[in-house]
C-alpha cells in the first residue's frame, strides 16, 4: 500500500473500527498526520490546524483500532496511551509487529499491502 492509497483508505473508512489495517496503512497515515500538522503549524494556521485535528481524530482512532485487530488485540487497547510514556511505548511496539495470520477480526491482509 502506498501513501495515497493509505490516506484514501483511512478517509474512506472514516469511522470503520471493524476489520484490519496492515502496518503500511497505519504508518502512512501517521506520516500524513505528522506532515500536515507540521505544515499547518509552520504557517500559523491555528484555526485550520484545530479543524484538521478534529477532522482526523476519528479516522486516527479507527486505523489504530484496525491496526491492533491485525495483531489480534482489541481496539480498546488504545486506551493504554493514557498511561504516560509506557502506554505510548507499548502502542508503538504493537504497531510495528507483523500481521497475525487469520484471526477473529478477519483474514490476514495481503503480504503486498503489509
Amino acid at each position: 500500500m502506498n501513501f495515497v492509497d493509505a490516506v484514501k483508505q483511512c478517509f474512506t473508512k472514516y469511522v470503520g473500527f471493524e476489520g484490519r489495517a496492515p502496518r503500511s496503512e497505519y504508518w502512512w497515515w501517521v506520516l500524513f498526520i505528522i506532515v500536515v500538522s507540521i505544515v499547518l503549524g509552520s504557517v500559523r494556521a491555528g484555526m485550520l490546524a484545530n479543524l484538521f485535528s478534529l477532522a482526523t481524530l476519528l479516522p486516527s482512532l479507527a486505523v489504530g483500532a484496525r491496526r491492533l485487530h491485525d495483531i489480534g488485540k482489541s481496539g480498546w487497547w488504545q486506551l493504554v496511551a493514557l498511561i504516560p510514556l509506557i502506554g505510548w511505548i507499548l502502542l508503538i511496539y504493537w504497531a510495528v509487529q507483523p500481521s497475525e495470520g487469520d484471526n477473529s477480526y478477519g483474514p490476514a491482509p495481503s503480504i503486498a499491502s503489509n
